[in-house]
């Protein structure tokens, strides 16, 4: 695979510094807020589009997980229809329904990709500036290396996230709707059945839609979840109470402990994306928040999980 370069012209730079990492205010997993330092580097203003993926794929043949058919031997018990190529797809429900259970709104879609991000009836054609979406890690992973970039680590991304205000709820400051004005694309209404959106818009929004933060980069919260590399853990494993030693860069847990116990059928370990997406409601999942972190198994894209690039100063890798 012949790789691209980088092009940081078109990429903000980022001094690095400490910050506080996540929070004890909100979500279990997102404890104990803790000092955090990370390098300079850079990274793009906006997650990377259909336009760019369509680029990548292009040029290289790449194949999405999305687009191959599953394995049985790695899949075993799954239904026959199971093993189809396809993805995950959000379809709004008619009412409300038990918030508990997510396959009331997740439906298994074959033929479901980035190139079709409902089925196999629709298409990108209108889309080519929304975010990529139904990436799994290793797709986001393989685009970013073809680019001459890395994914962030989860340290690194919220540190973007957060444009310099340390410690605040939101990207820009600790209101949702300041003046009443929407700042990013999250679910308007009672998720997932009532979405009152001016604009009609219901799924992934053109990036750059929204308010920049304060280093000067868009959608940070809503629109798509963005990959990071760390696997993920239940809590952060920074000690809150010992800020005499500062960790640089901190990674996630480790591999085997990011597998889900609630579901050992599924042995898929899982990396932490972070944003929160079009999805996100005031009534479920109030991830719209830099400190906010959730569980994703790295075989899985989804229709509202995305990615952005970064470039680390020297090459270095943390």
């Amino acid at each position: 695979m012949v790789e691209a370069s980088a092009n940081l012209d078109r990429m903000i730079l980022l001094a690095g510094g400490e910050f506080r990492m996540g929070s004890d205010r909100h979500y279990p997993e997102e404890a104990p807020q803790h000092l955090v330092g990370v390098k300079g580097f850079w990274i793009d203003p906006v997650p990377v589009t259909n336009r760019q993926f369509t680029d990548f794929v292009a040029a290289t043949g790449y194949v999405t997980v999305a687009e191959r058919p599953l394995d049985p031997a790695e899949y075993r018990g799954a239904e026959p229809e199971m093993l189809a190529a396809g993805s995950l797809v959000f379809h709004k429900t008619r009412g409300p329904v038990d918030l508990r259970d997510i396959r009331n709104w997740w439906t298994w879609t074959p033929g479901a990709s980035w190139r079709h991000p409902e089925g196999s009836c629709s298409n990108i054609a209108e889309r080519m500036d929304h975010p990529v979406v139904h990436v799994a890690f290793e797709d986001a992973e393989a685009c970013a290396r073809w680019m001459g970039k890395d994914l962030p680590t989860e340290a690194e991304w919220e540190f973007a996230s957060r444009g310099g205000l340390d410690g605040a709820d939101f990207v820009w400051g600790n209101e949702l709707s300041p003046d009443e004005r929407q700042m990013a694309n999250y679910w308007l209404g009672e998720f997932p059945w009532q979405h009152i959106c001016a604009d009609g818009r219901e799924r992934t929004s053109p990036v750059g839609c929204f308010p920049a933060n304060g280093y000067g980069l868009y959608d940070m919260i809503g629109n798509v979840w963005e990959w990071t590399t760390d696997w993920y853990g239940a809590k952060h494993r920074a000690d809150a109470s010992s800020p005499c030693c500062v960790p640089q860069n901190p990674r996630g847990g480790t591999k085997e402990a990011s597998l889900d116990q609630a579901q050992p059928h599924a042995p898929i370990p899982r990396k932490v994306v972070k944003g929160g997406s079009f999805l996100c409601a005031e009534n479920y999942c109030r991830r719209y928040r830099p400190a906010a972190r959730h569980a994703q198994m790295v075989d899985t894209g989804m229709s509202h999980i995305g990615f952005r690039c970064i470039v680390r100063k020297g090459g270095e890798d943390d």
